[in-house]
This record gives structure tokens, C-alpha cells and sequence, in this order.
């Protein structure tokens, strides 16, 4: 899968989130995760929200879009405590 970001978007994401894009492109590796779509977020594109592990062991939120065959990363934070147990609940 090829993914593609914007460079002062994606050190704006590590200062402010502490996840950075690479970590945050990790949670696709996991063939079986869920993805929503992000109606509030999906002016111009249609925008997905992810949730999952990333190969560092942190759980995640990342954002993002299709174009073309690449996944554009748009945002990536930890989740909330909130966040956290709804994950685990299923």
C-alpha cells in the first residue's frame, strides 16, 4: 500500500500528538481492521477515521483519505481513555 502525507502536516501532527506518520501508517498493516467514514470531517473528500494497534504497541486514531491508490494521512493522535474502553468492549 503506498501512502502519502504533507510533509508540515505531518510535524505539526508529531508536535502536537506525539504519533507520527510512520507510526501512524503501521495500523494498516493489520488485515482485519475497521474503518468508518468521517461524515463531519468529508467537505471536499471522503475522509475514514481508523482505530487500531500500531506495530508500536500504541493504540491509535488516524485519519485519513484515498486518492488514487494511495492513502493520504491527514491526522494521527493516541486515543482517550473513553476511546480506549470502547475499543476493548468491542
Amino acid at each position: 500500500m503506498e501512502y502519502e502525507r504533507d510533509d508540515l502536516k505531518a510535524e505539526t501532527n508529531l508536535a502536537k500528538h506525539g504519533v507520527s506518520f510512520d507510526e501512524a501508517a503501521t495500523v494498516f498493516d493489520d488485515p482485519l481492521y475497521i474503518d468508518f467514514y468521517d461524515p463531519d470531517h468529508s467537505y471536499e473528500e471522503h475522509r475514514y477515521v481508523i482505530m487500531e494497534m500500531s506495530q508500536h504497541g500504541r493504540l491509535l486514531i488516524v485519519s485519513y483519505t484515498e486518492r488514487g491508490e494511495a492513502i493520504h494521512l491527514i491526522s494521527a493522535r493516541e486515543v482517550t481513555p473513553a476511546e480506549r474502553r470502547d475499543y476493548e468492549e468491542g
